[in-house]
């Protein structure tokens, strides 16, 4: 798989009836790898390792309904009293981080009511902070740390 602009992390990989897989530590299981997967896996141990991020309080694949249609944010991070923060949408690396990527991550807003999003392919990175009061949003240059959620 292409080396992404995250750090590196070991991976448990295998192959069973000619299907790539990588575990899932958070989800305990076996999952098909693909590129997107491969941004996922890695931008979510970058969140837990570098940007101590509770594992334990992460969901990924979350489900959500919209207007009747089924859909799953990538990852949804929660408070410790299950209030979600933060929205994490990956994309492959080959895939332009544009504006209707960033029109999805809106749309599953729309459910959640998170204060942060975050977008990335695995070369690029982008986060923005909502702010619900003024209708307004503003891209960080980084991406907070667990506990700058949560105040």
């Amino acid at each position: 798989m292409i080396q992404l602009n995250l750090p590196s992390y070991e991976f448990r990989t295998t192959q069973r009836d000619g299907k790539s897989l990588i575990f899932d530590v958070y989800r305990r299981r076996w999952v098909k790898l693909n590129p997107e997967e491969w941004v996922r896996q890695h931008f979510v141990r970058y969140l837990v390792e570098e940007k101590q991020y509770p594992a334990a309080l992460m969901a990924m694949e979350h489900s959500l309904q919209i207007n009747r249609q089924d859909f799953r944010a990538d990852a949804v991070v929660f408070s410790t009293s299950g209030k979600p923060l933060l929205i994490v949408e990956c994309k492959a690396p080959e895939v332009k981080i544009t504006q209707k990527v960033f029109d999805q991550i809106v749309r599953y807003n729309f459910q959640f009511q998170v204060d942060f999003l975050i977008v990335t392919n695995g070369l690029s990175h982008f986060c923005c902070k909502i702010d619900k009061t003024n209708l307004t949003y503003e891209f960080l240059q980084e991406i907070p740390e667990y506990n700058n959620l949560i105040r």
